[in-house]
């Protein structure tokens, strides 16, 4: 069985946000030799990183009644800063290879035009299908989503009935969020690429799942029902709690799906 109640959290802002958001308006200055010769683990908060992962911890310490029985971390630097920036009391963080960020491979720590002019094949097959498509030496988001599951049996074995939180990345809670949720391909697409501010991972981002129906907190399901997702550091974004509710199909609904994709042999 599941933790009672979930907490993800994505890390603060980091160096890498900055260099990359610079890079795609233009602005490659951050891209200096000695910036793109450090892993992408490496990679530290920012100033205003830091001020996001402590809003964040002043959130979790104001609005969640209860203590965490596991305490799980990425081993990616930017990560642990968070984690020990949200000045949670007494915990024992667990580092977690399996929780670090999603291999991008050719495409981590490198300017948008490097990417456009050095992979232009890369950005086609990109475009055919994000969800099974694979960076050069790099993973898939269906690749990442089978790390995901390592945890989730981790958290099945250990963790039973505790109150768990994680801290880690971006891709890292969509992964968490496909298998929980157990959204199909277009479903992530749906949500990922469409502007959807509800379904939006920012930086700090807390994405709270639970076991208890937060209308009547006495009654406990067997499986993780309820969701909301968070950003402390701007509570005018959505934060209300939805119900999961997970896609089913009958044998017609998988071939109306299936005629989606015109058949080019028959």
């Amino acid at each position: 069985m599941m933790p009672m109640n979930l907490v993800l959290v994505r890390h603060g802002e980091s160096e890498g946000n900055v260099a990359r958001g610079r890079s795609e308006h233009g602005d490659n200055s951050l891209f200096t030799e000695e910036f793109m010769n450090r892993h992408s683990s490496k990679l530290r908060l920012t100033d205003k990183g830091r001020t996001q992962a402590i809003a964040a911890g002043e959130w979790i310490k104001n609005n969640l009644n209860f203590k965490f029985g596991r305490h799980m971390v990425s081993s990616y630097m930017r990560a642990m800063e968070t984690a020990a920036l949200l000045n949670l009391s007494n915990p024992q963080w667990y580092q977690d290879i399996y929780l670090r960020e999603r291999d991008i491979g050719a495409f981590d720590i490198i300017s948008e035009e490097s990417k456009q002019r050095d992979y232009p094949k890369a950005f086609a097959e990109y475009k055919r299908d994000p969800f099974y498509w694979t960076p050069p030496n790099g993973e898939s988001v269906a690749q990442l989503c089978l790390r995901i599951d390592r945890v989730l049996d981790t958290l099945h074995r250990e963790c039973q009935d505790k109150n768990v939180i994680i801290v880690c990345h971006g891709m890292v809670m969509w992964g968490f969020m496909i298998r929980l949720e157990k959204l199909t391909p277009q479903n992530f697409l749906d949500r990922s690429q469409h502007g959807n501010l509800a379904f939006r991972i920012r930086n700090c981002q807390i994405l709270h799942y639970t076991r208890l129906d937060p209308s009547e907190p006495s009654t406990a399901a067997v499986r993780c029902e309820w969701a909301r997702s968070v950003c402390p550091w701007d509570l005018a974004s959505p934060s209300l709690w939805r119900r999961i509710s997970r896609p089913r199909y009958s044998n017609d609904e998988l071939l109306r799906e299936v005629e989606l994709s015109p058949r080019l042999v028959s």
